[in-house]
């Protein structure tokens, strides 16, 4: 573990397991990931806005991370598929929590967002 690394944790407990998962294209490859094994190209049709340079990118950082896992087979032609890894698998009760709570409260959130908005013209 790097100094920044043990410095971030000290400052905030909880910003090194967000940075693992955090992003705009990490929450929505883990759960098509999760529902079954995909390859990049599906990836891709299921998240069409992501470019496909920051898909590599975000699927990369999820495998360094242990969350995920890339298993190249030896076809032509060659064939990756993505798969949670025990590790990732272990951030789905998590996933879950905060399901719960964005159904409990996403009215609210949008409620303050357009009051906001309303005051801020």
């Amino acid at each position: 573990m790097s100094e920044s690394d043990k410095a971030e944790i000290k400052a905030c407990p909880i910003a090194s397991s967000i940075n693992i998962f955090g992003g705009k294209w990490k929450p929505e490859i883990l759960y098509f990931i999760n529902l079954s094994p995909r390859r990049f190209n599906e990836l891709k049709r299921l998240i069409p806005a992501v470019t496909q340079r920051m898909l590599t990118q975000q699927l990369r950082e999820l495998e360094r991370d242990g969350v995920i896992n890339r298993k190249q087979y030896l076809e032509i032609p060659p064939r990756v598929v993505y798969s949670m890894t025990d590790l990732g698998n272990t951030l789905i009760p998590i996933f879950k929590q905060l399901e719960k709570w964005t159904q409990k409260n996403i009215k609210k959130v949008d409620d303050a967002r357009n009051n906001y908005r309303e005051a801020n013209k």
